[in-house]
């Protein structure tokens, strides 16, 4: 044991001091948290500077009905102005020039003159005013036409929004606002990041057996040490470099985030964030929702916070954690074996695939289970050790039963232990065989061998 702890500490220490290690550890939340909070952060500066767009209406329809928004704000200029507006917008004084035909009704186009490509913001919210007003014309012309004064009343109350609101019920009665859409979000993170993870630090294994084989460093430390105590230790040393990793992250994606709330983000920029985060992903042509955003709730942040919330955050952390754990141990302990066997990387791949295949069919899986994380495919998924590490995460935020995930544990636990047992059976042997290929069938034998 204390020879294990002895290479566990050198294979430790070897890779945290690295530069490459440190700058990865420290730059990528930073650089994760400067994606998700710049961007949105420059946008409300920026929401600041309304556009100035000249409007000529040769249709009449629209004069003094176009309302302004954060980002846009119109100004009727005579048709005589039109000419010397258009030939030199650069130095007009406004961000662009609308021009609508005296046909409106009939083509639905309008021409929009810019110096500059006109932004979406400010197209969506042109978009939307006229439209708007053609259907309230449409909707008169069509009253006037059949004669029946609360046709647009009636017409008018027909249309409906709907808004779902989850409440996800605990067992004592009590209930806490969810989300749907941030459930998937935090499964499919979850799920993604443990899969690199163990892929990432598994390979880190193989490679580092592989490279001490063909070097011959192997005989030197082999001749100080047992071979399963080798294995051992570079096993546990790189579940070590993996864990404090993540933990850094962690901490650090927590600072960022509590600072950056803190410091320099106040409440009603927060709601502009929120906004502008929510806009951005959905489609322009959902006008009805860019409409509901841009007049919207002033404490819609703070929902959006509250349904965060109603994430169990604590217990995702915690079983990221048990099965990155279980789950490296699995995979590793077989990478270990198979590098051990063989002398060249071209050996290493026929072995390597059906390894690999369970990691890569649980990222295809992914978007099954979140559409229906109770379905056979996900609890299956979450019970079978070489995908439970993936699967469960994707389930966990939408809420298992304490005993799903027991049993999911101690399968996958039972699982680890016995790739250990197998890897260290050929390792054993593999690890000082040179100039051979192995097979399956020999593989098989070595297993058999005793002490």
């Amino acid at each position: 044991m204390n020879k294990t702890f002895i290479i566990f500490k050198r294979e430790y220490l070897t890779r945290v001091k690295k530069k490459s290690f440190l700058l990865l550890t420290i730059l990528t939340p930073l650089l994760f948290g400067a994606l998700m909070f710049l961007p949105a952060y420059l946008a409300t500066r920026e929401n600041k500077e309304a556009h100035k767009v000249a409007v000529v209406d040769r249709s009449t329809i629209f004069l003094g009905n176009l309302k302004d928004s954060k980002s846009t704000v119109f100004e009727f200029i005579p048709a005589e102005k039109y000419e010397t507006v258009k030939n030199d917008i650069k130095n007009s004084g406004y961000y662009a020039l609308l021009e609508i035909p005296g046909n409106i009704l009939i083509t639905n186009k309008v021409m929009a003159y810019s110096h500059k490509q006109i932004s979406i913001d400010v197209k969506q919210h042109i978009d939307n005013q006229l439209e708007q007003k053609l259907e309230e014309q449409k909707r008169a012309e069509l009253v006037a036409r059949i004669g029946v004064p609360d046709l647009e009343e009636q017409m008018n109350k027909t249309k409906t929004r709907i808004s779902v609101e989850t409440i996800k019920m605990t067992d004592s009665g009590t209930g806490k606002k969810g989300s749907t859409e941030i459930a998937m979000g935090v499964g499919y993170a979850a799920g993604f990041l443990i899969y690199i993870f163990v892929f990432m630090y598994g390979s880190m294994v193989m490679r580092g057996v592989l490279e001490e084989k063909q070097n011959r460093i192997v005989e030197v430390i082999i001749s100080s040490a047992k071979p399963v105590q080798l294995m051992m230790g570079k096993i546990l040393g790189l579940a070590a470099v993996g864990l404090t990793q993540f933990l850094i992250w962690v901490m650090l994606m927590s600072g960022i985030f509590v600072g950056a709330k803190a410091m320099f983000i106040d409440d009603n920029t927060m709601q502009q964030m929120a906004q502008s985060q929510t806009q951005s992903l959905m489609s322009v042509q959902n006008n009805q929702a860019m409409e509901m955003f841009e007049n919207g709730d002033p404490n819609e942040f703070e929902k959006i916070v509250e349904k965060i919330e109603g994430i169990n955050f604590p217990q995702i952390i915690l079983s990221f954690l048990i099965y990155f754990i279980l789950g490296y141990l699995l995979y590793s302990s077989l990478m270990a074996a198979v590098a051990s066997a063989v002398d060249s990387e071209e050996d290493m791949n026929q072995f390597m695939l059906p390894i690999t295949i369970p990691l890569i069919a649980s990222i295809i899986m992914l978007m099954n289970v979140i559409k229906n994380p109770e379905g056979a495919l996900a609890i299956w998924g979450s019970y079978i050790p070489f995908t439970s590490p993936i699967i469960m995460l994707v389930r966990l935020p939408f809420g298992v039963p304490w005993w799903e995930l027991l049993i999911s544990i101690t399968v996958l636990a039972l699982s680890a232990y016995g790739a250990i047992w197998i890897a260290a059976k050929i390792y054993r042997t593999g690890i000082l065989m040179y100039g051979k290929k192995p097979t399956w069938k020999e593989l098989g034998k070595w297993l058999r061998y005793r002490n």
